[in-house]
């Protein structure tokens, strides 16, 4: 008997849609951080405070933490796949391209998460609705920040390879995390990835962009503190509860709605004007997104069983 494919509950789209609006801020607190401080810089500061804030929450409500090395040692990896490697190559790619090309590769996650989640996973199989609903999405995506940004694509350039790298990373995590971390609380798992990451960070950083300063101009630290932080001390405690519920392919599924969440937050918070092809990518989005649902289908499939 085949095993019950994840789905995604209401309560799981709900933290995923909070996780993803979170996670839309991130790409402008992070452009803004960037003027004054490097990329190793910014994401050492990233993982560096976020892993001392859950740590203290950890031991604030005493946790229990793993005794296994096993567990210490996927931290660790987890922390290169999740963040190391990710961070790096997306504040540095973002440095060579433009942020609407950016969020169009990261959207791109949502693709490489589903096929590795369904190579991995018997119970998170690549089924023809999944790939038409991921599919969908991301063209949604792409039309809301702009197709005329694929003019832009070219394999040849090093930046975009790095941001098409930070994105297989990401999808190569949600595995990873839920092979090895599942049984952990989300509060542990996250602070004992981000001190993976911290790990390498820290010292990377200060090898290559000298040593960390805390003499930073009002905005910069404003971008640290959020990206640090709610979007990833906060975010991550979300990741892994996504995970728990809907599984690793179906949480890669929030980086179709960062960009979106991106272009509305502009709109709302800057005033930015929303051009009509953003309402024709919000449609097309949404329609993937049911399509991923399937829960339109399940009465329909119902009756054709019962006939």
């Amino acid at each position: 008997m085949s095993p019950v494919q994840k789905t995604i509950s209401p309560r799981a789209w709900a933290e995923l849609l909070l996780l993803s609006f979170i996670w839309g801020g991130s790409f402008l607190s992070i452009r803004i951080a960037l003027n004054e401080i490097g990329p190793l810089s910014s994401v050492a500061h990233r993982t560096g405070w976020a892993m001392l804030i859950l740590w203290a929450y950890v031991l604030l409500r005493r946790l229990p933490l793993p005794v296994d090395p096993r567990i210490w040692g996927a931290f660790l990896v987890m922390g290169f796949l999740n963040n190391v490697i990710p961070f790096s190559l997306m504040a540095w790619g973002q440095l060579h391209i433009s942020t609407g090309l950016t969020s169009i590769l990261n959207a791109a996650t949502a693709i490489f998460g589903v096929i590795a989640a369904a190579l991995f996973f018997a119970d998170e199989r690549l089924t023809a609705r999944k790939a038409l609903g991921v599919t969908l999405g991301f063209f949604g995506v792409a039309t809301a920040i702009g197709l005329s940004a694929f003019r832009d694509f070219d394999l040849r350039s090093l930046g975009q390879l790095a941001v098409i790298g930070g994105t297989i990373s990401y999808a190569l995590a949600g595995v990873w995390a839920r092979k090895m971390l599942s049984g952990l609380s989300p509060q542990v798992a996250a602070a004992g990835m981000l001190t993976g990451a911290s790990l390498v960070t820290l010292p990377a950083a200060w090898l290559i962009e000298g040593p960390l300063t805390l003499h930073l101009q009002p905005q910069t630290w404003a971008a640290i503190a959020y990206y640090a932080i709610v979007a990833t001390a906060i975010a991550y405690m979300l990741y892994y509860r996504v995970l728990a519920m809907a599984g690793s392919g179906n949480l890669m599924l929030c980086t179709l709605l960062v960009a979106p969440v991106a272009i509305v937050l502009g709109a709302v918070v800057l005033g930015e004007a929303l051009p009509l092809r953003a309402y024709a990518g919000f449609v097309l989005l949404a329609c993937g997104l049911i399509i991923l649902d399937g829960r339109i289908f399940k009465p329909r499939q119902n009756r054709a069983r019962r006939a």
